[in-house]
């Protein structure tokens, strides 16, 4: 291999990338965007949602009751209505995302001792939203139930009473609870899986279309070379990324990094490199813009974004899925960053998916070296 030719690929293709706006703008712009945007957009918590209050009892009991919807930050009362119309109406406008009805005789029961049917409407059609709500719906009863039978326990013995077990959850790593936190490292490998990938992929079949392919195949230039040559530059503006990403994530979002920062830029380099080498292979394959490009991001967005388990977890997947996630090397990256972020862990826990990482780009950038030949045709 001769450095000289490397060197002078090189230089050409970031000529090629600083003379283009768009290019630039692609590389830089695109990824500090993405992570903006999905970094504020995206989350998984469930607060404050919308509740139509309907009590039909307007007793201090109920009051007190509803109170305890009010003060919890997984709750807000929008409104209290009067009628079941009311609160079909509320969901139906996305007013409400549940409708809360308190029976006429709720103190009157209480009060004596009997169990009170509360009336939960929720609206379904997020599913998911929807029953961590009803979670939280039911654990507010259950709190306000259980304070109710100690008082009344408490008063019939002269002793106060006090439940027979505690729980007190201690949460490690995400002590806050907050989606943010594992949401954005795991973005920053979609978004470095995406970038690198649609990048190279328009770099060799840009120089079939463009007519300039017929030159270097002329030149002494080795197929290595000319593929090295290529990756560099783009793995220069890949590293950039990764750096503002993590700065980003640091100051912007404000999600600690426990590990290592060194080996969160190692192992970057890794998954970066392979994500290049397998642009430049589709690119290769194609020799064309258009198609490596839509190709690029079939197979580098949705694999990375619903199968690395950055948003969904793999364990409840479908087991053939579990199996298919093995071969998308962003399932071991998310991982990575997952454990160094939030965990600060090292390779003498993960380093199974490191190797994983560098096996991947071993062989993507050996069979693109394989694939490329220097010649017409």
């Amino acid at each position: 291999m001769n450095f000289t030719r490397v060197w002078a690929i090189t230089r050409k293709e970031f000529t090629h990338v600083l003379r283009d706006a768009r290019s630039l703008g692609m590389a830089i712009g695109i990824p500090m965007m993405m992570l903006f945007l999905f970094g504020y957009a995206l989350t998984l918590d469930v607060d404050n949602v919308p509740v139509a209050v309907w009590d039909r009892s307007g007793t201090a009991g109920s009051r007190e009751f509803i109170s305890h919807f009010a003060g919890s930050r997984y709750f807000s009362i929008r409104k209290y209505v009067s009628s079941f119309k009311e609160i079909e109406l509320s969901l139906d406008s996305r007013k409400a995302l549940m409708g809360l009805v308190i029976p006429e005789n709720f103190d009157e029961q209480i009060k004596i001792g009997r169990r009170v049917p509360i009336q939960l409407i929720v609206d379904g059609s997020d599913a998911n939203t929807s029953t961590i709500a009803i979670g939280y719906a039911e654990a507010v009863a259950l709190m306000y139930s259980q304070a109710i039978t100690i008082e009344r326990s408490s008063r019939i013995s002269g002793a106060k009473q006090h439940l027979p077990l505690e729980v007190r959850p201690r949460v490690w790593f995400n002590p806050d609870m907050e989606s943010k936190n594992f949401i954005i490292p795991g973005l920053i490998a979609v978004i470095m899986m995406v970038m690198g990938a649609l990048l190279t992929s328009l770099t060799v079949a840009r120089e079939w279309e463009n007519g300039t392919m017929e030159q270097l195949i002329s030149t002494p230039v080795k197929s290595n070379e000319l593929i090295l040559g290529k990756l560099i530059p783009y793995f220069a503006i890949g590293m950039v990324d990764v750096a503002l990403a993590v700065l980003m994530g640091e100051f912007l979002f404000m999600v600690p990094l426990r590990g290592n920062v060194a080996l969160l830029f190692a192992m970057a380099a890794i998954f970066l490199a392979g994500i290049l080498g397998a642009g430049i292979l589709i690119s290769i394959a194609t020799r064309n813009q258009l198609v490596a490009s839509q190709l690029a991001m079939v197979t580098t967005f949705l694999p990375a974004f619903l199968l690395s388990g950055f948003v969904f977890s793999i364990a409840n997947m479908p087991h053939l899925l579990q199996i298919i996630t093995y071969i998308i090397p962003a399932r071991y990256f998310v991982s990575l960053l997952k454990g160094i972020y939030l965990k600060g862990i090292g390779l003498a826990i993960m380093g199974g998916e490191a190797l994983l990482l560098a096996f991947f780009g071993v062989v993507v950038i050996s069979i693109a070296h394989v694939k490329f030949k220097k010649k017409l045709g």
